[in-house]
């Protein structure tokens, strides 16, 4: 399983982005799919996920009101990013599990608990 994100650039304070990410190689089997990002100099956090089964969507706190999880295909997803700040700035990566074991793709999810990464997308949000 490969995970493709794309969709990163460029964006002023107060605009919007949209991500994707697809899912290629083999049949997806994971209860969900989630975004996490990378500050420059930080740890990698949890943005936003979402489960198949219920179609249950969570954010992290600092997103919540501005981005949108979705899923568009049985094995792809967006985030629809809005009224960006620039400490939005991040290389964003989608992720996926393989099935074994549940996952609830809420703020509790680390990133050591996903087995799927995508190569990451930088987006870089100016005053």
């Amino acid at each position: 399983v490969q995970l493709q994100a794309s969709g990163g650039g460029l964006v002023q304070a107060g605009g919007s982005l949209r991500l994707s990410c697809a899912v290629s190689g083999s049949a997806y089997s994971g209860y969900g799919m989630g975004w996490f990002r990378q500050p420059p100099g930080k740890e990698r956090e949890f943005v936003a996920g979402i489960t198949w089964h219920a179609g249950i969507r969570h954010y992290a706190d600092s997103v919540k009101g501005r981005f949108t999880i979705s899923r568009d295909t049985e094995s792809s997803i967006n985030l629809q990013m809005n009224n960006l700040k620039t400490e939005d700035t991040a290389v964003y990566y989608c992720a996926g599990d393989n099935g074994m074991v549940y996952r609830s793709y809420g703020d509790d999810t680390t990133p050591n608990l996903l087995d799927y990464w995508g190569q990451g997308t930088l987006v870089t949000v100016s005053s």
